[in-house]
């Protein structure tokens, strides 16, 4: 049985981008997955790239408001910011809310000393966000 999952932050960019792509990619059959923010912004060109690298392609994706999939009945919403815990939506009581907090590649970007730099919080956040994604059917099935 698949599981409707949402991976929400706050601007639908980058970290639940890679979320959702990693969840397309790694568990097809357990997981349909849709991303969303709650102030969405522009697709990050960076964490296009970086997911490319790991051979998922993520641009054609674009960044959505949370309201535009208010008609989808999620069973699990997935914070991957921790901005959004505490600006979350409320769900039914049914839905199964987890948070976890990743970097924000952006922000640690704009200060790193070069590209390179730059480019490997991206490629930090998006291993660790796969760890989690590669795990996430049986830590929300532990959870019904």
């Amino acid at each position: 049985m698949s599981l409707t999952v949402l991976f929400l932050c706050t601007g639908n960019s980058c970290r639940s981008q890679m979320a959702e792509g990693w969840a397309q990619h790694l568990r097809p059959d357990d997981l349909v997955p849709y991303s969303a923010g709650i102030k969405p912004q522009h697709l990050d060109p960076d964490a296009v790239l970086i997911m490319r690298e790991a051979g998922i392609d993520i641009s054609s994706n674009r960044a959505k408001h949370v309201d535009e999939l208010a008609a989808v009945d999620f069973d699990a919403v997935v914070t991957v910011c921790g901005h959004d815990e505490e600006h979350c939506p409320r769900y039914p009581r049914s839905t199964i809310v987890r948070h976890f907090y990743f970097d924000d590649p952006p922000k640690l970007a704009a200060v790193a000393s070069s590209r390179h730099e730059a480019l490997q919080h991206y490629r930090r956040v998006r291993d660790e966000i796969r760890e989690v994604v590669a795990i996430l059917p049986e830590m929300l099935s532990a959870a019904r």
